[in-house]
């Protein structure tokens, strides 16, 4: 399989788009960078210098969205005015792809932290139906994200079966996130690669890889604020091995090095695409 352009409307590699860098950024313009990602969050509303510089950006690479208070799983009721005012940035900025975290993130308030959803098949059903609904107002299908965990509710599924079956029934896009299925498998016990096999695979839009933080071989904290491991790195390749190359983002949220770092590893995100991809065309010559 090869990178699909017109099943993926980005392409390469990725970078999330922090303060810290866009000096660096805007007087570099690096070409491996193939896409570039935000929280609409913290863009909406945004004027002056800042505003500008984001125009600069957007003028060189293309954007996508990665939401941070959507709360789909949680129990209020979906915030219909910021949908709203979501859905007329995305459009106002010729956002390609938006996506959200599959947690909630608040009740009566914003928790600020990503929680687990119970894995049952009554929150599948609810869940599914608030994507829906998301959906219809933005007018475009979204993915949702499989996000790290280090306490599980009670629940009738695993994570990846909770995980297929929402997406099935919202009939949405799904977002993949390498680093959190390492993290939750060394947290849970599970094997990561047996959940790498059975994510929905079809509905892949793009990809994050990151850092993590060690605290015992049984406690990955997801930091975003480290070096990509090793051990997540092979999981990428075996991604891109078993099904094609998709476009895939470098998150550092926390500790950013200069651009230069940076690079490095997003250099090794072109490296594996292009080494996968040319596998598969000596494969089907």
């Amino acid at each position: 399989m090869k990178e699909n352009p017109e099943r993926y409307p980005i392409q390469g590699a990725g970078l999330g788009l922090k303060q810290e860098i866009i000096p660096e950024l805007l007087a570099e313009q690096p070409p491996e960078i193939g896409f570039v990602e935000v929280a609409p969050e913290n863009w909406i509303g945004v004027g002056g210098a800042r505003r500008k510089a984001f125009e600069q950006i957007m003028a060189h690479y293309p954007l996508v969205c990665h939401g941070l208070s959507l709360n789909i799983g949680g129990p209020a009721p979906l915030d219909i005015d910021f949908l709203h005012r979501l859905k007329d940035f995305l459009q106002a900025n010729n956002v390609l792809i938006y996506t959200e975290h599959l947690s909630y993130c608040g009740d009566s308030g914003q928790l600020y932290d990503l929680m687990p959803i119970p894995f049952t098949e009554e929150a599948v059903h609810y869940v599914a139906d608030r994507i829906r609904q998301v959906q219809e107002i933005l007018g475009r299908r979204i993915g949702m994200e499989n996000v790290s965990t280090y306490a599980l509710p009670q629940g009738e599924l695993s994570e990846v079966e909770f995980l297929n079956a929402v997406v099935e029934e919202a009939d949405c896009g799904y977002h993949l996130d390498i680093n959190n299925i390492f993290v939750n498998a060394m947290n849970h016990g599970f094997d990561p690669y047996e959940y790498l096999a059975a994510i929905p695979a079809e509905r892949i839009l793009y990809a994050h890889i990151a850092g993590h933080y060690e605290e015992a071989p049984d406690l990955r904290i997801d930091t975003h604020g480290e070096d990509v491991l090793p051990e997540v790195w092979a999981m990428l390749d075996a991604a891109y091995a078993r099904y094609g190359v998709f476009p895939t983002l470098l998150e550092r949220d926390f500790n950013i090095p200069p651009l230069s770092a940076l690079r490095q590893e997003i250099g090794h995100i072109v490296d594996a695409q292009k080494r996968h991809t040319e596998a598969a065309g000596e494969y089907v010559a």
